[in-house]
């Protein structure tokens, strides 16, 4: 009987190029946008000597845009998915409770995070790109720890019209997208002093939440 090899584990020196290319094509998408950097741009300003190496090691450039969304995702939705499950499903989940699970482990991130950041700067990028929006949206935003909030209540209820919860949804995806990646502009960019970047980051995230809620009652009603 034949049978197929396992696929041999990357090397540390493949495991290494890749984190560079990530890092580095995450920084020049979010300074400069997805149509102003090529894959030999990135290559070159992450020491590459192969200006294939994206094609190389991820197959082209949507293939390491996908890469970079996940990495930058994927420890947020570690941080959002402890936050949810200790809510409970016992009880009624408030709008302040919903909209903080939803916020709060990203500004955890960035507090957390050796700075600069370019994660929340590259997410605003993917999500208006029109190649991506999709993607980002059913891959990214469409997290376990989002369906489990939604069984909660807090904001999809079976009052409200399906037409007007996916409106108030997008709004509260474009107001927390860039909002997160304007702050991380003008930190990155001596707008704001470093000293500073745990408190704005969390002031930001204690507005959010109260525009949020603001929006969710003016629009859905509190249920």
């Amino acid at each position: 009987m034949k049978t197929t090899a396992p696929a041999a584990s990357p090397s540390p020196r493949s495991v290494l190029a890749r984190n560079k290319l990530m890092r580095t094509a995450e920084r020049l998408y979010a300074e400069r946008g997805f149509a102003n950097v090529s894959v030999r741009q990135i290559s070159e300003a992450a020491g590459q000597r192969n200006n294939s190496a994206v094609q190389y090691h991820f197959n082209g450039r949507d293939e390491l845009i996908k890469a970079i969304l996940s990495s930058y995702t994927d420890v947020i939705e570690e941080r959002r998915i402890a936050m949810v499950e200790a809510l409970g499903s016992d009880r009624t989940v408030s709008l302040e409770e919903h909209f903080g699970c939803l916020i709060m482990p990203g500004v955890e991130y960035h507090i957390e995070a050796p700075g600069p950041t370019w994660g929340a700067r590259f997410f605003a990028q993917a999500l208006v790109e029109p190649a991506l929006r999709a993607y980002v949206i059913q891959e990214h935003l469409n997290t376990p720890s989002h369906r489990i909030l939604d069984t909660y209540g807090a904001v999809r209820r079976k009052d409200v019209d399906p037409g007007l919860l996916q409106r108030h949804n997008a709004m509260v995806r474009q107001l927390s997208v860039h909002a997160f990646a304007e702050l991380e502009h003008d930190l990155a960019n001596g707008r704001i002093d470093r000293s500073e970047t745990e408190d704005r980051w969390r002031q930001l995230g204690q507005d959010l939440i109260t525009a949020l809620c603001g929006l969710s009652a003016a629009l859905l009603g509190r249920g």
